[in-house]
């Protein structure tokens, strides 16, 4: 049995794994440190938070039973993809597939909050009026599939080696949890760490009701990207503290916070713009 045959028999539970463990890490965490006072219930919020995350899971299990693993699988049998025509060694293949993934997924975000459909899909996201361990996976079942699809044309186009796109789901969903952890992290140690890896602090900024904060910071994982774009932001206006974190025309509890409500979200409230480049601060974001 070859690497990717082991890893093709092993990823559910590797990956389940990696985030039930991330996942219990960050909960005592943010028990034990946490960095701002809950608005609304742990309970209700996380069990619909979660609720809307194994349904998301049994969706894609249920129209993409292979995944982005099984895609990859496929793309190396046929030949296709940048790494599979070109002979490259396979560490530069594993690591380059990783950065560039990471890449699409920051272009990815950056789209879902140009497009003013797309927004109405990802404001599910950002309609959490907290911000937890539990939001990094809060996202409605249609952004959800766009995803997936968009992942399924990188990959083809890629044609990254198997080991690479498991890492790379493993490292993308415990860094969406760690990076929408409520943990408070000592700031020096906070301004070195940000260099490598997407903070808490950094991307709690993205969070922010205010338009401008809210079009900052898309990185998920590597932070490199909004500094060498310009969506970089250092620090919320009005500090970590006193951010009010959501969008400001959706914070009813039974929409924001309860899973029927999420589900129609998208569909909710006449259709405005929501435009990329409303980074000066108005003090009023559309939603």
């Amino acid at each position: 049995m070859n690497i990717s045959e082991f890893v093709l028999q092993n990823e559910v539970p590797v990956r389940l794994g990696f985030f039930f463990g991330t996942f219990a890490v960050m909960a005592v965490w943010e028990v034990l440190a946490p960095r701002r006072q809950r608005v609304l219930s742990r309970t209700v919020r996380w069990l619909n938070n979660l609720g809307l995350v194994f349904l998301n899971s049994f969706v894609l299990r249920l129209l993409f039973p292979a995944a982005a693993v099984g895609m990859a699988a496929f793309t190396t049998e046929q030949g296709w993809g940048l790494f599979n025509y070109y002979d490259v060694p396979a560490a530069v293949a594993i690591l380059a597939s990783i950065v560039a993934m990471d890449f699409v997924i920051y272009l990815q975000h950056v789209m879902v909050h140009a497009v003013p459909a797309l927004w109405r899909l990802h404001r599910v996201h950002h309609a959490d009026v907290d911000f937890d361990v539990t939001t990094g996976a809060r996202f409605h079942p249609l952004e959800i599939i766009l995803s997936m699809l968009i992942k399924f044309a990188t990959i083809v186009v890629l044609g990254p080696p198997v080991v690479a796109v498991v890492i790379f789901e493993v490292v993308l969903n415990a860094t969406a949890m760690f990076n929408h952890s409520n943990i408070r992290i000592p700031k020096a140690l906070d301004r070195v760490v940000r260099w490598l890896l997407v903070t808490p602090d950094m991307h709690r900024v993205h969070h922010s009701v205010e338009d401008d904060e809210a079009n900052s910071n898309f990185g998920f994982n590597l932070p490199w990207w909004d500094r060498l774009f310009g969506t970089y932001r250092d620090q919320p206006r009005a500090g970590h503290e006193g951010m009010t974190i959501g969008i400001h025309t959706y914070r009813q509890p039974k929409l924001v916070a309860w899973l029927p409500g999420m589900l129609v979200l998208p569909f909710i409230g006449r259709i405005t713009g929501y435009a990329i480049n409303r980074r000066e601060w108005s003090g009023q974001d559309e939603g």
